[in-house]
């Protein structure tokens, strides 16, 4: 599903049902028609990954396009370039992304995850089960050093009492945090964005604690101190971070990601019109027939 979004970013505005055989390009060889263009297309790989996926994106904003709003794809964007900082219109670039396909990327996978929602079926036992690895979500302060020296310089000043949120500003190379003293959105254990190493030390502290020996990461080495470690509490408090949790582990299994795919273009009512394309579904839709998909 990742590599259907990326293909959308880059090349969405390239496939055009050539009603009309616009000119594209023009060469001393000649000119290159709308109509031309899309024949070559349709029959590569990315071609067709792109059209499964304008599929799709049709079918799941009419069935649940009400419940993803431009407020929370704004605040997943936002949460995305905080987290990257001023790397973060390179990453894009890296990804051959700009801000606006990368809102059209995070727009697609919501409402998935609002297609996954509506698809799964939950039992008390699923909940126990997540419960058992459950860890609430918390709050950390880091501060990112490229030296491992670096990093024993500012354990040995916290020892002597000094302020982490002055450490951080003074040695921190984290420009989207420093200033904040360090402070880090809250996560759990979920939480795939993170060095793995960075969260196995965060949550080996108590609230109040910071790593006394240097976290090696794949950014540098950092110091983390826990700010809020909030208790378990009782597994009925915590019922919508459980879903969230299975839903969440959902949009990563692609058998799970396949079987609601399936089932969304299914009730899509989708049609294919060009021959040549009857069997862009095939992977997902039983039927074989090209007049009703």
């Amino acid at each position: 599903m990742k590599k259907w979004l990326i293909a959308l970013a880059s090349v969405f505005m390239a496939v055009s049902l050539a009603a009309c055989s616009k000119t594209v390009a023009t060469t001393k060889g000649g000119k290159i028609t709308e109509s031309a263009y899309y024949s070559s297309l349709k029959s590569t790989s990315s071609g067709i990954q792109v059209l499964q996926q304008m599929i799709l994106n049709k079918v799941l904003e009419k069935d649940y396009g009400s419940k993803v709003s431009k407020k929370t794809v704004t605040k997943q964007y936002n949460a995305y370039k905080t987290e990257y900082g001023t790397s973060f219109k390179s990453v894009l670039a890296q990804n051959g992304m700009t801000a606006s396909s990368f809102r059209q990327e995070i727009r697609s996978n919501l409402l998935l995850m609002e297609a996954v929602k509506d698809n799964a079926t939950i039992t008390n036992a699923d909940l126990k089960k997540e419960w058992k690895t459950y860890e609430p979500k918390v709050t950390v302060a880091q501060i990112l050093v490229s030296k491992k020296s670096t990093a024993e310089t500012v354990i040995k000043k916290l020892k002597k009492g000094e302020s982490f949120t002055k450490l951080a500003k003074q040695y921190s190379t984290d420009s989207s945090t420093k200033n904040k003293g360090g402070k880090l959105s809250a996560f759990d254990d979920t939480n795939t964005s993170l060095d793995s190493s960075f969260t196995k030390a965060a949550f080996a502290l108590k609230e109040g604690e910071y790593t006394t020996t240097p976290v090696k990461t794949t950014y540098g080495y950092q110091v983390i101190k826990m700010l809020d470690y909030p208790s378990k509490g009782k597994m009925s408090d915590h019922t919508k971070a459980l879903k969230e949790r299975i839903w969440t582990a959902d949009m990563s299994s692609s058998s799970k990601l396949k079987a609601v795919v399936a089932k969304v273009l299914k009730k899509g009512n989708v049609s294919i019109k060009d021959s040549d394309l009857e069997n862009v579904l095939s992977d997902y839709l039983s039927s074989s027939s090209s007049s009703s998909k």
